[in-house]
C-alpha cells in the first residue's frame, strides 16, 4: 500500500471503526455489510486496513465465522462509544437547534412494561425534557422487533426469550414469579406450596402467544403434572381482577404487583425462573440523545455494560 492509500484509509478511520464495531456485534462481515449498506469486500478491506494501521489482529477468522481477539475486545470497548457519539452528532445538533420545538421519542413496549415499569422513568424524563413527546407503541415480541427494524421505534423495553442476530438485548430489571390467590382460598394458609397443590385449582393465565403461557406449560410438563386453565386474558390487570373475584388462581411476575391488590401472594422459588426485562436495540443503529438519556434513567451504567 503506497502513502496515498495509507492517507486515504486514515482519513476514513471513522468508517473503519464503524465497520469494525458492527462486524464485532453481529459476528459476521456479511451481516455488517448488509446493515451498513456496503459490500462484504469493502467491510473486509476496511477492517484489514485498520488492523494493519494499528498493528494488531482484531478477529480470529474461521471461514465466514469471526471471533474477537482480546485486542479486538479492548478496541470495541473504546471505539463503540466514540462511534455512537459521532453518529448521534447530527441528531444532537438538530435537538439543540430545535430545543423550543416538540421532538418525538418512539418506544416499543408491552402493556405490562408500560403500566408497571415505565411510568416512573417517564415522569423523571419529562421533568428534564418537557419539549419531548413520548410515543409508546403497545407491542411485544415480533411486532416490537418489526418497529425497530422499520425505524418506527428507537428502542424497545420488555422481555424476550429468543434474541435474533440483528438485535442487542441488555437486561436491567429482574422480577420473581408469584402465585396470586383470592382471600379465603384453601392455599392461602400454606407455607411451601408445590406444583401439585397448584394443579388442583383452575388457572387464569395469558393466551398462548404470550411468553408466560409457554413458561407455565413447560414447568408443569417438565414435572409431568397436569394443570387446568379456566380463563385466558391478555392483561395482568384483568387477570388480577378475576383472581380477586375467586374465578381462579394465577402465576404472575412480581412486576405487575403494586401492593394495592386485594390478593394473597406466595413466592414460587425453585419452580419458575425470574423474568428479566431490559432494552432491545437494533444492532448498528445510532440512538438520539433523547433515547440515550431515557435509557440512562433506567440504568445509569447501561451503555458501559452493553459495550463490554
Amino acid at each position: 500500500m503506497n502513502n496515498n492509500d495509507k492517507n486515504f484509509y486514515k482519513q476514513n478511520r471513522l468508517k473503519q471503526l464503524r465497520a469494525f464495531c458492527v462486524a464485532a456485534e453481529t459476528g459476521s462481515f456479511s451481516k455488517a455489510a448488509d446493515l451498513l449498506d456496503l459490500t462484504q469486500p469493502s467491510i473486509s478491506q476496511q477492517i484489514q486496513s485498520l488492523e494493519k494501521d494499528l498493528n494488531i489482529t482484531l478477529f480470529h477468522r474461521n471461514g465466514p465465522k469471526i471471533i474477537l481477539t482480546e485486542m479486538g475486545k479492548e478496541l470495541l470497548h473504546i471505539a463503540k462509544p466514540l462511534v455512537d457519539q459521532i453518529d448521534t452528532l447530527p441528531s444532537l445538533l438538530v435537538e439543540h437547534l430545535k430545543e423550543d420545538e416538540e421532538i418525538e421519542l418512539n418506544i416499543a413496549a408491552g402493556e405490562s412494561t408500560i403500566l408497571y415499569i415505565l411510568p416512573g422513568i417517564i415522569e423523571k424524563f419529562k421533568k428534564t425534557h418537557p419539549n419531548v413527546t413520548i410515543k409508546l407503541h403497545n407491542e411485544t415480541g415480533v411486532n416490537s422487533l418489526s418497529l425497530l427494524r422499520e425505524n418506527s421505534a428507537e428502542f424497545a423495553v420488555g422481555t424476550i426469550r429468543d434474541i435474533p442476530g440483528d438485535i442487542q438485548y441488555t437486561g436491567i430489571y429482574n422480577f420473581a414469579p408469584v402465585l396470586i390467590l383470592p382471600y379465603g382460598h384453601p392455599l392461602a394458609t400454606e407455607q411451601n406450596i408445590t406444583l401439585r397443590q397448584i394443579s388442583k385449582y383452575e388457572l387464569i393465565i395469558p393466551p398462548h402467544h404470550f411468553s408466560t403461557w409457554t413458561i407455565v406449560e413447560s414447568v408443569f410438563d417438565e414435572h409431568k403434572i397436569p394443570y387446568k386453565v379456566s380463563l385466558e386474558a391478555g392483561s395482568w390487570e384483568v387477570i388480577k381482577k378475576y383472581v380477586e373475584l375467586g374465578l381462579g388462581i394465577s402465576i404472575v411476575t412480581s412486576a405487575c404487583l403494586t401492593g394495592t391488590e386485594n390478593l394473597i401472594t406466595h413466592p414460587l422459588p425453585g419452580f419458575f425462573l425470574n423474568r428479566n426485562y431490559g432494552v432491545l436495540l437494533l444492532k448498528g443503529k445510532s440512538l438520539t440523545a433523547n433515547a440515550r438519556h431515557f435509557i440512562k434513567l433506567m440504568d445509569p451504567n447501561f451503555f458501559h455494560i452493553s459495550n463490554t
